[in-house]
């Protein structure tokens, strides 16, 4: 691709995209009383306009039913998570049940480890990226203490070699093979959300499995943004949320991944609730938790009828615009923004980036290490009304988000870029 640091490209690029209209669908907010350039999809998806009226049918089966909306109506409750799984399903590359939208991000955590953390004096080692998002650190150092183990011996962080600021995939498999029959469980992020940076699943499921190790995934920044295939990656298990690229509301609904190989196993280890139990046999209300096949087995509590509506309502516009259109915008989109920071910035050492270069290691987010004027670089672009995402101790992130931000998006960011550039270079 031919980039050009010009509005008259960027208006180009945006009028032979094909995803161009999507960018209707959704509500943007002001910075200075002007439309923001909204790069913060990362951290919380933007509204889309149609949550009002998925939100609205609801309520108004509620008002109009009461508990009889349980088992009536167009959408009854009982069966609200059904209606979510095509779209997970293609958003993450898995059978539909295999997935199931439940509860928050961090709770999934924690159930998913009781099943597939089950440590032995031997074979008691978890595998994790160092720097991941302060949730799992916490989860697993809990997790481990629980068990009896101390985390600094337990919990194995993998670090960049010196000078470089994401891991090579070749050292990860390393660490794997070297911690060998110690290693109990791989449990990194899909894409660090610090750095950008997205690992090879595949390589690190399969080198987990060959000495005997399980192998699941944080999604959270990788959910909706790269290219997932975790059924046939062979992947243990995985979990996200759903408000950053879902674009799903803030602290709405998180969901998970269980390979179908474990679809039918009642032995594996695992807290039950009610709504993982048989659906056919839950209004028995008997003793003997007998699990639902596949994903829906893991279920605690009855769905969140209201987060569940304004979910779907993002979750049908993934359905319509497709993963793989969305994947393919974001390459171009991303790498835009990468040539005009390249372009402008040059060798003024003010910043640099830190995601991988190659599309194949990297979502839509690039990670810009601040070498001069700190914070005061993001407060400058947001006073311009940018909206990105400040992470200590230096680093910026801006995510063009393809399903709604356009390339000139990316053009208006550049212009503010080149003014700021003479503050602080």
């Amino acid at each position: 691709m031919n980039y050009q640091y010009s509005a008259q490209f960027a208006a180009e690029m945006d009028a032979k995209d094909p995803l161009a209209r999507f960018r209707d669908q959704f509500l943007f907010p002001k910075v200075q009383d002007k439309q923001a350039i909204y790069f913060c999809g990362n951290s919380l998806g933007l509204q889309p306009k149609s949550v009002k009226n998925y939100l609205t049918q609801e309520l108004d089966n509620w008002a109009n039913l009461g508990v009889d909306g349980h088992f009536h109506g167009e959408d009854a409750w009982y069966y609200a998570r059904k209606k979510s799984k095509p779209a997970l399903a293609e958003i993450v590359g898995a059978q539909e049940h295999e997935v199931v939208a439940m509860n928050n991000l961090s709770v999934n955590l924690h159930l998913l480890m009781v099943s597939f953390y089950q440590p032995t004096a031997e074979r008691y080692k978890i595998i994790v990226e160092a720097g991941a998002f302060p949730s799992d650190q916490y989860m697993l150092e809990t997790q481990v203490k629980f068990h009896g183990f101390d985390p600094e011996k337990a919990i194995i962080e993998l670090t960049p070699r010196e000078g470089e600021h994401t891991l090579r995939t070749e050292d990860i498999l390393a660490e794997i093979k070297e911690q060998g029959d110690a290693l109990a469980l791989v449990n990194m992020a899909g894409l660090q959300y610090y750095s950008g940076q997205v690992f090879d699943m595949k390589a690190i499921t399969s080198a987990a499995h060959a000495v005997g190790a399980y192998a699941g995934f944080d999604l959270a920044h990788a959910v909706g943004n790269a290219v997932l295939d975790l059924h046939d990656w062979g992947v243990d298990f995985a979990t996200w949320c759903s408000y950053k690229y879902l674009n799903s509301g803030p602290g709405n609904v998180s969901g998970i991944f269980v390979h179908e190989r474990f679809a039918e196993r009642p032995d594996l280890p695992r807290f039950a609730g009610w709504w993982g139990h048989d659906e056919g046999q839950r209004f028995l209300m008997e003793k003997g938790f007998a699990p639902m096949y596949g994903a829906d087995g893991w279920q605690l509590s009855n769905s969140d009828v209201l987060g569940l509506a304004a979910h779907q309502a993002s979750l049908d516009i993934f359905l319509e615009a497709g993963m793989k259109n969305l994947r393919q915008k974001s390459e171009v989109l991303t790498g835009y923004l990468e040539f005009l920071i390249e372009e402008i910035s040059g060798e003024s050492g003010v910043l640099e980036i830190i995601t991988p270069k190659d599309p194949a290691q990297r979502g839509c987010q690039l990670s810009l290490h601040i070498h001069r004027g700190g914070k005061d670089v993001f407060d400058e672009w947001y006073n311009h009304g940018v909206v990105g995402d400040w992470r200590n101790p230096n680093v910026i992130r801006l995510a063009p988000t393809p399903l709604y931000n356009s390339f000139m998006d990316v053009f208006r960011f550049a212009e503010i870029l080149e003014h700021s550039l003479k503050k602080f270079a």
